[in-house]
């Protein structure tokens, strides 16, 4: 048994989980915070404690847990996490002194990616990218097989530049992120209307129904994708890329326009197979298990 926790700015998915990825226990709680990683850690000592005794277990053999930011898996430090008000948080070794027990620390995309290449959608593939289009945009690679790292700093193709003239919240113009990300389509709805959109699913939706606004939005959002993947597909060469996150959950309206703009913009790159992920809003918390069974074969 392992405990699973995928930690948001706001709120954690926790569960209890077999071998075999089977959930004996779950909850969800809000978020503590403190810039030192303390409050969190303590947070998660009492939530580990509370599936254990929910499920009617001991305790673990090892505990899993994922957050957004710059995260060096291998040496569990967290170099930054804006939703987490972090830097230079060595996280997997305080954790591991308060709980005594076996931790993996890693990157919450990172984990969804490691769980969607295993038991999701992009199962049987060796050269593959899972890119949920959420709030931000990054991307897990798989390369010949193998997660590619780079001491957390890989992956961050929400700040590859598509060419528009928008600035982005990394201080730079043009990112992926500030034209396709799901708050970013929301944002530029309301901007360009006076209307606020209740997230990306919102606009399309909008779009499906003529909204000019709504259509030139969602357009641009999937050029900018368009670009972002080309890119990817460049420099590493994906035969399959896994999209998912909240613009994904409306696949049926924006999926193909990706692939046709690929079709069109690809000269000698491979066209990879666009896959949408299976595993939802579960991926990274079945990400932080399989990263805590990992950690307990190593």
């Amino acid at each position: 048994m392992v405990a699973a926790l995928d930690v948001g700015g706001t709120t954690i998915k926790a569960a209890l989980l077999d071998e075999r990825l089977r959930p004996r226990a779950t909850l969800r709680a809000e978020t503590a915070r403190s810039a030192d990683g303390t409050a969190l850690a303590g947070q998660v000592a009492d939530i580990v404690a509370a599936l254990a005794e929910q499920a009617g277990t001991g305790l673990p053999s090892a505990v899993g847990v994922v957050v957004p930011g710059i995260v060096d898996e291998q040496t569990r430090v967290c170099h930054f996490s804006a939703n987490l008000d972090w830097r230079e948080v060595p996280f997997g070794e305080l954790l591991e002194g308060r709980l005594g027990l076996p931790v993996a620390f890693g990157h919450d995309v990172t984990a969804g990616g490691i769980a969607e290449f295993r038991v999701g959608a992009g199962r049987g593939a060796t050269n593959a990218a899972f890119i949920p289009v959420g709030t931000g945009i990054a991307a897990a690679l798989l390369l010949d097989g193998r997660i590619h790292r780079a001491h957390g700093q890989a992956g961050e193709v929400g700040h590859i530049d598509v060419g528009h003239s928008g600035k982005c919240g990394c201080g730079a113009i043009g990112c992926l992120e500030a034209i396709s990300s799901a708050s970013a389509i929301a944002r530029r709805y309301t901007e360009r209307t006076g209307r606020p959109a209740d997230g990306a699913r919102e606009v399309v939706d909008l779009a499906r129904h003529g909204d000019e606004v709504a259509i030139a939005v969602v357009q641009d959002a999937l050029d900018g994708l368009g670009h972002g993947i080309k890119t990817l597909l460049t420099l590493l060469g994906p035969e399959v890329i896994v999209l998912g996150g909240g613009l994904f959950t409306a696949a049926d309206y924006v999926l193909e326009p990706v692939r046709e703009w690929l079709a069109a913009h690809l000269t000698f790159q491979r066209m990879p197979e666009l896959r949408i992920a299976k595993l939802g809003d579960e991926a990274g918390r079945l990400g932080a298990g399989l990263l805590a069974l990992d950690r307990l074969d190593a």
